[in-house]
């Protein structure tokens, strides 16, 4: 499968830009790399870690950090923003495997949300994000990656280190356990 023109010429700009920053270490050419793809990755490891206490901020620059320092290894067998979210996919599982450590030496059973208090009866948007942070890590990282930033499941496979079938059974089980999740929290049983 090609890519299109404009994914085309967006990874024909990125060569440019790599190439600019890695020989001559312009500043200009990182600036547009930062440009071009952070708001992807900042959206998908909010997604992946939430936001509070800075950890998703923590995240986003140690996945920078990764990137720059492996840059010059870079191959090109993928897009440049394909190759990035791997690396914040990496990255935002460290932190949740940290985070999961640190609760259970706390001696906290659960990374469960409460149930959200119901003021009406509609899904909203908050409600949907609610049913995916309660997805179990696997699942709601294929959900994301798949239904959200747009990823085939041979990508994802990649990304994660499973099989593309893998992918689709885990996203089938993500997406039936947000509609069982959103149903309970309308009231339908």
């Amino acid at each position: 499968m090609g890519l299109t023109e404009p994914e085309q010429h967006g990874n024909d700009l990125d060569r440019l830009l790599v190439a600019n920053f890695l020989g001559r270490r312009e500043e200009f050419a990182f600036r547009e790399i930062y440009r071009r793809h952070a708001p992807s990755l900042n959206r998908m490891i909010l997604r992946f870690v939430g936001g509070g206490n800075g950890d998703a901020e923590d995240v986003v620059q140690n996945t920078w950090i990764r990137a720059i320092e492996n840059l010059e290894t870079f191959r090109w067998e993928s897009s440049l923003r394909t190759w990035l979210m791997g690396i914040a996919v990496n990255c935002s599982r460290e932190l949740l495997k940290r985070r999961k450590r640190d609760m259970m030496h706390d001696s906290v059973d659960s990374l469960e949300l409460p149930a959200p208090a119901r003021i009406r009866h509609e899904i909203s948007r908050i409600d949907l994000e609610r049913a995916v942070d309660r997805l179990p890590t696997g699942y709601r990282e294929v959900l994301i990656l798949h239904d959200v930033e747009g990823y085939t499941h041979e990508e994802i496979g990649d990304f994660l280190g499973i099989q593309s079938g893998t992918s689709k059974s885990q996203l089938s089980r993500a997406r039936s356990a947000v509609r069982v999740t959103l149903g309970e929290s309308n009231g339908a049983k």
